[in-house]
C-alpha cells in the first residue's frame, strides 16, 4: 500500500494510494520527500537512511555537533561576516548579519538578523593584512557588535578584509 499527500492548491489537501509501497508529500503536484524503506529521500535526490530514523536522540545531544568528538561540548557560531570595510563597506558572505554600518574610519556595527539571547557572547575579529592591524570589542548588545579596526600605532583604518565571528 501506498499513499500520496498532496497540498493541493485548489482542492486543498488530496490523499491517493497505490500498491508502490511508498508515503510521497508533495505540493501542487510536485514530489518534496518520499519515504520507503529505504528511509526519506528528498525531491532533490538527497537521502536520510532509513538508520537514522530509529532510536531516539537523547535532549543532552540536541545541541551538539554531527562533527563533534569528545566528552567537551561543541558549540557553533551564532553569527559570522567577511565585509570588505574600504569605500562603502560591502559584506562578502554571512550568516545571522543583516547589515553593517560604518560609523567612522576603522569602526563599524555588525547588525545580526536574529538577536542573541543575551549580551554575553564571545566575539572574535581579523583585520586582514598582517599582523600591524588590530580589531576590538567597541560594545556588544543582543543585536549588535561595534567593532574597531586599527594599525599598531593607534590609528583607526578601514582595511579590505574584515571577519567577525561570534559564538554564545
Amino acid at each position: 500500500m501506498s499513499i500520496t499527500l498532496n497540498a493541493d492548491t485548489s482542492s486543498g489537501l488530496v490523499m491517493t494510494s497505490d500498491t508502490s509501497g511508498e508515503i510521497k508529500l508533495q505540493s501542487a503536484g510536485a514530489d518534496i520527500a518520499t519515504v520507503d524503506s529505504s528511509g526519506i529521500t528528498m525531491a532533490s535526490g538527497k537521502t536520510l537512511p532509513a538508520a537514522a530514523l530509529t532510536g531516539t536522540v537523547p535532549s543532552s545531544s540536541v545541541d551538539a555537533l554531527s562533527t563533534a568528538s569528545g566528552s567537551a561540548p561543541s558549540y557553533s557560531a551564532r553569527a559570522w561576516v567577511n565585509f570588505d570595510g574600504t569605500g562603502t563597506v560591502a559584506i562578502q558572505d554571512s550568516g545571522n548579519v543583516s547589515s553593517i554600518t560604518d560609523t567612522g574610519t576603522g569602526q563599524y556595527t555588525i547588525n545580526f538578523t536574529t538577536a542573541m539571547p543575551d549580551a554575553n557572547y564571545a566575539t572574535n575579529i581579523t583585520i586582514g593584512g598582517g599582523n600591524a592591524y588590530i580589531g576590538t570589542i567597541q560594545s556588544v548588545s543582543t543585536g549588535s557588535v561595534a567593532m574597531y579596526s586599527w594599525t599598531t600605532a593607534s590609528a583607526f583604518v578601514d582595511r579590505p578584509i574584515v571577519a567577525v565571528t561570534v559564538f554564545r
